[in-house]
């Protein structure tokens, strides 16, 4: 034997070998066992207990290593096996060692669940009985009880045995109650503890109500005296299983105290459970003494007292709450969470604290508000915990709080408070846990109740939580577009999971975000609320924390973010309860930031939410489904279009009756609107019978869609296809007029006109009676204007129709114009403000504008008139008949129409030109023994200025007035005639009249041949008050001149001068060739005008000194002496009288007016000025060509004096991109021709040759070419100081010859323009007077100057002819 074998030497010899056996692991050998050894060691009072633990331990071993071998030696006879089971009974009142006692037990259960023998069960039940019977002392019964419960533990079948057949053992576990000594109550609880907690609870089942009853009395009791952790521990878990039934929660509730504190007895128990239901739940003790458990330090009893008062609450909140309440338990349990981090603790007492908030007592005695601080604090150190439950209850915890506050009691009254709780809320949105930051989102919404809010109002901390529920859509699982799904990353039931619990987010957050939509309009009705009386001063510059701010991080939130995710999330699948919010959410929008709406309804309308909201009522509203949704849409899109409406029309607000006409059909007709999109044209086209009332009926319903297609169409969102809408309308109107009434509602009439003029173009022609209908309509309508939409779509659809166009085309081209006109007054105010503060930036806008396109509306009236000309002709009826600002817009878009389009020039004009004499003899007719301008006529001063404007730009414009209409005569003859009637009877002061008739007049003679000019000149030379009118004008000048201190006021403007000089010089050209009779001349002083060019050309404007050149040229053309001007002289040109040969030769300019004019011409020419420097070598060229005319010798010696050659010099210096200038090369030439020594070889020609080869001929301009080609040919025929070398001459031949036939055949051709005032296309303008002088004369004249003002070449001489364009 071993020594761990169980045998006992001395007698086990006397035993039978077959209750012995080595039981163990097979490969070890095992242990030796003899049962009957066993048996008589443990009934032996010599055995030692030392050798009895040791034998109870080694069957131990056995029992666990080898199952089932004990039993196979104990089945021999089962009588050995009830004397074994009946020695280790008897063990547990001899023993007394613990551990000894300990594992008599153990064994007692390993042996019984060894055998599995009810038999067995049985005997140790009813030896226990015996035991129990036997009235041992506590230590007996100790022992017992720790078994039996250890028992009913190990064996379930024990607890249903017990209950059911061994009832009067369980009256013993009663009376071992009333024993003082804790240990064994709690052994007894303990076995009570097992009985109910045993498989569930079922053995509980069969227990007697009597007996289960008993059971609540006699824990209530020994809990409310209990000490020991131990019996408090078992009390309170037996107390847990109880609380779980509802009939054992209503005997633990209705105990009274005075029950509890007395003795137990039957007769008592009997007594007071018939009066159970007469107690008051007011005195029950169980509130208290749960109470006293929370006080207690061990978190395990305060965790196991918030369970049960959670398990209690449960079945009955309304009846079990208010002792509780009463007891002041919501107040521990949140000290409790204020001061504990255990997740079980903290959840279960936010789960106590849910169900107490159902009682209206919880908040009437102002738990809330003690705890509220306390909730907060645990929330924001729940949110650090792993599980996530505990969180999620405390935001419920919260959610409740906030849901059931009573308004007159605030939880935050100061700031502190809201900012804390917000950022608690904050933090739960932020969770990476759906559910828990779906549950902060619900909390959110109760927080945004106006009595919650502190004061002064926290609008940032409320921006804070709508931004952190924003943030987390980014994070959403939402369902992927179609052709991205799959299943094969997850399945198809986690897919769907996720997709639900972003839902449910989603959802949250829209009714969060609605309830902040809420707030803000109610803070907005409130004054004190809006302007936050009570912020701190300090505060109050910070625009952020202000309710507009949070107006517009609503907006922008929902714009940027909820509108997108929205629309994804219900893309494939809508949801009726989402999308009900979100319309709701929208329509708030347009009461939030009123003044933002107009530009967030454009955006909504264009992006397709008409067509969006329409198609999810159709979808989920037909057939009376989804109510709430329907209303939320209908809402959304009556704001929408009410809004939209008020910008298409800025009238619209003005006339009450049009817009209640509108908000009642559309809020009595959109809920009726649930159909699909594809079915409206049968709707339209339907017969809607008998209409009892304007706003309600079938035909109400046809005129709402009316005006949702117009709004939707507007916007550029296509419903239905433009032939269906277009059909549709014209059935709607003619099935109106059917009906016997013609008049629709004002704004159905403009929105079906609307719907017909946009969708025109892709539908046939209207003929017959669809347009009579139309026409019918449309006539029966007060106010057409009111009717007007501004798109370029109506105008085409008017002007399509002849019977249109006349009866509304010119009130629509009114009303076209009218708006762009406006639109441009705005502009001109927004600059003139600009120059007051910016001052020197005037020159720069005024240019900018200048060189800007055509506006839209310009644009779109281009089309138009290429389409239907005669758009042409009501624009000129506006011209001549309408006020000011509407026939100068008029006038802008004739001037455009004329310069843009050169492909039907001949006609336009041809065609415009009788309407234009027409209106020229009307002024002529009402004006006739009146003076222009004296305004007898209001309608005429307005409309003169614009038809003569326009008469200049119509014959500027007609390149065919000098070959297709070279004669002048018929209406060319008529209208310059009356213009120059109307210019000799106009003030000289009316100028905006005089300015353009004097352009006129000029551009006629300077676009006319000379041969075709006579009878034009004749008519002109013999109207006396256009010469009286030029005397004027320039006697106005001189005496400017004389008396520069004048005002600027009793000075004519230097554009009339330019246009006067101009006409002059035209007219003393053309009489010189025409021979014409002059019937008055007009008196010019020669020494004034050299006086200006020589002293006064700083202080005068740039383009007057070019026409005072050209007239100066004119008269230098005809020597001086002409019928049409009587030139006179001063002492500062000629010398004293008795005049010298040269002076006489020269008069009245004289030798020293020579000198002078030549001097001035030099200084002019170095300024460098674009248009100066043509006007200047032009008029140079006149100049020599008089002196070499009168006096030969002068001439010579005027080129060969010094300034020549310095003037040379500096021209030559100015740089290589000068130095070919078509001037510089036109001035050289002239000296050479009339032999001037200041011209040399080298190095100025061959530095002029040398330019050009390195530039290249083909680079040149063909102006540069020509000049060049006059130089080179000049070279050949002069004999210079220094000729040059037969290589020098070849170069200049083979020039001659690379410049080619072309070049010469343009110098001598007669039609090739010569301007003094606008330089070539080639050549830019390098100097910024140039500009702004006549970006001036624009403004003034309101029309282009002639484009070919100087073309006329000197009649003398080809050589002198002038620098051309």
């Amino acid at each position: 034997m071993t020594s761990g074998d169980i045998v006992y030497d001395n007698i086990h010899f006397r035993h039978d070998p077959k209750w012995s056996g080595r039981l163990g692991p097979a490969e070890g050998g095992g242990l030796l066992l003899c049962v009957a050894c066993a048996i008589e060691m443990i009934e032996s009072d010599d055995i030692a207990s030392v050798r009895k633990s040791f034998a109870l331990s080694g069957i131990s071993g056995v029992l666990k290593c080898s199952p089932g071998a004990l039993r196979e030696l104990l089945r021999q006879d089962h009588r050995v096996s009830l004397r074994f089971t009946e020695a280790l009974l008897g063990m547990l009142h001899t023993v007394e060692d613990p551990d000894t006692l300990e594992k008599v037990g153990q064994v007692l259960v390993q042996l019984l669940l060894e055998l599995q023998s009810e038999l067995s069960l049985h005997f140790v039940l009813d030896e226990i009985h015996k035991q129990l019977s036997e009235h041992l002392s506590v230590k007996g019964l100790m022992p017992i009880f720790n078994f039996l419960g250890s028992l009913v533990e190990a064996v379930p079948d024990v607890a249903h045995s017990l209950v059911t057949q061994y009832a009067p053992m369980l009256e013993h576990l009663f009376s071992a109650l009333r024993y003082p000594d804790e240990a064994l109550k709690a052994a007894v609880l303990y076995v009570w503890l097992k009985l109910f907690g045993t498989a569930g609870g079922l053995a509980t089942h069969s227990l007697p109500t009597a007996i289960r009853d008993r059971v609540c009395v006699l824990l209530l009791q020994t809990l409310a005296n209990a000490s020991s952790p131990q019996l408090i521990s078992n009390c309170v878990g037996l107390l847990w299983l109880l609380v779980q039934q509802g009939e054992a929660v209503s005997i633990l509730m209705n105990s009274p105290s005075n029950q509890i504190m007395c003795s137990e007895n039957q007769n008592s128990h009997t007594n007071n459970s018939q009066n159970q239901e007469q107690q008051s739940p007011d005195h029950c003790p169980l509130p208290l003494i749960l109470k006293k458990l929370l006080l207690s330090g061990d978190e395990t009893l305060q965790t196991a007292s918030a369970k049960c008062i959670a398990g209690i609450l449960v079945h009955s909140p309304s009846q079990c709450s208010a002792p509780f309440i009463k007891a002041d338990v919501p107040e521990f349990l949140f000290d409790r969470l204020a001061s504990s981090s255990n997740e079980v603790l903290l959840w279960s007492a936010y789960s106590c604290l849910v169900l107490l908030t159902e009682d209206p007592l919880f908040f009437s005695q102002c738990h809330s508000v003690y705890g509220i601080e306390s909730l907060v604090r645990s929330l924001k150190e729940a949110l650090r915990l792993t599980n996530l439950e505990v969180p999620k209850q405390g935001l419920l915890l919260l959610t409740e709080i906030l849901e059931r506050q009573p308004p007159s009691v605030r939880l935050f009254p100061s700031a502190p408070g809201f900012v804390a709780v917000s950022e608690a809320v904050i933090a739960g949105v932020s969770c990476s846990c759906l559910l828990v930051a779906t549950q902060a989102a619900q909390a959110a919404t109760t927080l945004f109740r106006l009595n919650h809010q502190s004061r002064p109002v926290q609008y940032r901390e409320t921006e804070g939580l709508i931004e952190a529920i924003t943030n987390r859509f980014s994070e959403l699982p939402l369902p992927p577009p179609a052709h991205c799904r799959s299943s094969g990353s997850l399945k198809r039931s986690d897919r769907s999971r996720q997709v639900s619990k972003s839902e449910g987010y989603l959802l949250q957050a829209l009714i969060c975000f609605q309830a902040a939509c809420r707030f803000a309009e109610e803070c907005a009705s409130e004054p004190l609320l809006k302007e936050n009386t009570f912020t701190a001063p300090s505060k109050h510059s910070h625009a952020h924390d202000s309710l507009e701010s949070l107006c517009q991080c609503l907006l922008r939130c929902c714009d940027s973010i909820w509108i997108p995710t929205v629309i994804r999330m219900c893309e494939h699948a809508p949801n009726a309860q989402i999308l009900q919010y979100f319309y709701s959410i929208l329509s708030a929008q347009f009461t939030l930031l009123p003044s933002l709406m107009p530009v967030f309804a454009n955006k909504l309308a264009s992006s397709g939410f008409y067509r969006l909201a329409l198609e999810h009522k159709g979808l989920l509203c037909a057939g009376n489904r989804n109510p709430n949704l329907n209303a939320s849409a209908c809402g959304f899109l009556q704001k929408l279009s009410l809004c939209l409406l008020s910008q298409s029309d800025p009238a619209f607000g003005t006339y009450q009756h049009d817009v209640k006409e509108i908000e009642d059909l559309l809020l009595y007709n959109l809920p009726l609107l649930c159909y699909r999109l594809s079915d409206w044209p049968s709707l339209l086209c339907e017969a809607p019978g008998l209409q009892l009332c304007e706003y309600k009926g079938p035909r109400a319903t046809q005129y709402c869609l009316v005006i949702i297609l117009h709004l939707a169409l507007q916007q550029g969102d296509r419903l239905l296809p433009d032939q269906a809408v277009f059909s549709s309308v014209v059935w709607l109107l003619h099935s109106v007029q059917e009906q016997g009434s013609c008049a629709l509602p004002h704004s159905v009439l403009r929105s079906a006109l609307y719907l017909l003029a946009v969708t025109q173009d892709k539908s046939p022609d209207l003929d017959g009676g669809p347009f009579n209908c139309i026409s019918k309509a449309l006539s029966s309508c007060q106010s057409f204007s009111s009717l007007y939409f501004h798109h370029p779509a109506l105008l085409h659809f008017i002007c399509r129709y002849p019977e249109l166009a006349e009866k509304f085309g010119a009130l629509v081209l009114e009303l076209w114009l009218a708006k762009p006109a406006q639109h441009t007054d705005a502009e001109q105010t927004m600059v003139q403000e600009d120059i007051q503060e910016k001052g020197d930036k005037r020159e720069s806008c005024a240019d900018e504008r200048q060189d800007q396109e055509p506006d839209t509306e310009t644009m779109e009236l281009l089309t138009l008139m290429e389409k239907y000309p005669a758009v042409i002709l009501t624009l000129l009826d506006m011209v001549c008949t309408r006020e000011a600002p509407l026939a100068e817009r008029a006038l802008e878009v004739l001037e455009v129409f004329l310069c843009s389009q050169r492909d039907y020039e001949a006609d336009l004009c041809t065609n415009l030109r009788p309407a234009l004499l027409q209106a020229l003899q009307g002024f002529s007719v009402e004006n006739m023994g009146h003076r222009f301008g004296q305004e007898h006529t209001a309608q005429v001063v307005n409309s003169l200025p614009l038809v003569l404007r326009l008469l200049c730009l119509t014959q500027a414009s007609d390149p065919s007035s000098s070959s297709h209409n070279s004669k002048m005569d018929g209406v060319h003859f008529k209208l310059l005639y009356h213009v120059s009637n109307i210019a000799g009877r106009l003030k000289p002061t009316n100028t905006g009249s005089l300015l353009p008739a004097l352009s006129y007049l000029s551009c006629c003679l300077s676009l006319s041949p000379a041969h075709c000019t006579d009878r034009a000149v004749s008519m002109l030379l013999s109207n006396s008050g256009l010469m009286d009118q030029l005397q004027t004008v320039l006697s106005s000048s001189s005496s400017s001149s004389l008396a520069p201190s004048l005002s600027p006021s009793a000075c004519l403007p230097p554009a009339l001068l330019c246009c006067s000089h101009l006409l002059l010089s035209s007219l003393i050209t053309l009489q010189r060739v025409h021979s014409a009779q002059v019937h008055k001349s007009i008196s010019w002083s020669l020494d004034r005008a050299v006086q200006q060019l020589l002293v006064q050309k700083r202080n005068t404007d740039s383009l007057l000194l070019v026409s005072s050149l050209r007239l100066l040229q004119a008269i230098l053309d005809v020597d001086l002496t002409s019928a049409v001007v009587c030139v006179s002289s001063g002492p500062g040109l000629v010398g004293p009288r008795p005049l010298g040969v040269e002076d006489g030769a020269l008069y009245p300019l004289g030798f020293r007016g020579a000198q002078c004019l030549s001097t001035a011409l030099a200084g002019l020419l170095l300024q460098k000025h674009e248009l100066l420097l043509r006007a200047s070598v032009n008029c140079l060229s006149s100049l020599l060509g008089f002196l070499q005319r009168k006096s030969p010798t002068t001439a010579k010696y005027m080129v060969r004096q010094r300034w020549s050659r310095f003037l040379l010099h500096c021209l030559l210096s100015s740089g290589e991109s000068f130095l070919l200038h078509p001037v510089i090369l036109r001035v050289i030439t002239l000296l050479l021709q009339h032999g001037s020594t200041a011209v040399v070889w080298e190095p100025d020609l061959l530095q002029v040759m040398e330019a050009v080869e390195r530039k290249g001929l083909k680079e040149l301009s063909k102006e540069a070419a020509q000049a060049l080609r006059l130089l080179l040919t000049e070279i050949q025929c002069t004999v210079l100081q220094s000729p040059p070398t037969e290589d020098h001459m070849q170069r200049v031949r083979s020039m001659i010859e690379s410049l080619g036939p072309q070049a010469s055949a343009e110098s001598c051709s007669p039609s090739l323009p010569c301007n003094a005032l606008y330089p070539s296309p080639e050549v830019k303008h390098t100097h910024n007077c140039t500009k702004h002088t006549w970006t001036n004369i624009l403004m003034q004249a309101h029309a282009l100057s002639p484009v070919r003002q100087l073309q006329l070449t000197p009649h003398r001489n080809l050589n002198h002819a002038s620098v051309s364009i």
